[in-house]
């Protein structure tokens, strides 16, 4: 993705409120961590314009990428919408993996209609750690596809996805990143330099900082 596409998404993303900086007045995520940063890419569905520029980046990285794919899936729950209109764009069947199988009906972890050795391109909307995205990538491949590679919205780069993506052997593509974002935020006046270190030291330990 070329830097001035990541520095547009993540412009936006921070417009709509979907990325939120708050170096002084940090969140807690969900696992205990906190951080001076919120993402929620969802939002962006509600905002037409900012909907079709991501939708429009993951189209044309898919075709510049990957000139062979029969499937689009996107990971539950974030990457729904998102995978079905880039899917819906190049002209590609769709499915979608959950979190944990149904617990009712068939009981399907993969939603959809995927047949065994077709190759898929997997949609995500946020890379943290890189577990639940690998996850989706497990269950595809344990239902006997091939996986080509993962596009995504954003990515906050810790060393651990990039270790994680590396092991599984997953080809990696993020619209935007972390130091796309800083750098467009400080441009943007919606952090100031004084908050950069901050910003930095987090992203190098984000499970202890401030614990």
């Amino acid at each position: 993705m070329d830097n001035n596409t990541s520095a547009i998404i993540a412009g936006r993303l921070m417009d709509i409120k979907a990325i939120k900086l708050q170096p002084n007045d940090p969140f807690t995520w969900a696992s205990g961590w906190k951080s001076p940063i919120y993402c929620d890419n969802r939002k962006a569905l509600a905002h037409p314009d900012i909907r079709t520029i991501i939708k429009c980046a993951f189209a044309e990285t898919a075709r510049q990428k990957y000139a062979d794919f029969d499937v689009v899936a996107g990971v539950a729950t974030g990457a729904i919408a998102q995978g079905a209109l880039v899917a819906d764009l190049l002209g590609k069947p769709f499915v979608y993996v959950r979190s944990a199988p149904k617990d009712h009906g068939m009981g399907n972890l993969i939603e959809g209609e995927l047949h065994e050795g077709q190759k898929v391109l997997v949609i995500e909307d946020l890379i943290s750690t890189g577990g639940s995205s690998l996850k989706a990538v497990n269950a595809l491949r344990e239902a006997k596809a091939e996986v080509v590679g993962m596009l995504a919205i954003f990515t906050y780069g810790f060393p651990v996805a990039e270790e994680a993506f590396k092991a599984a052997n997953v080809e990696l593509t993020t619209l935007s990143n972390y130091n796309v974002l800083i750098d467009e935020a400080v441009k943007r006046g919606y952090v100031t330099e004084a908050d950069i270190e901050t910003l930095k030291e987090w992203r190098k330990n984000p499970s202890a900082w401030r614990q």
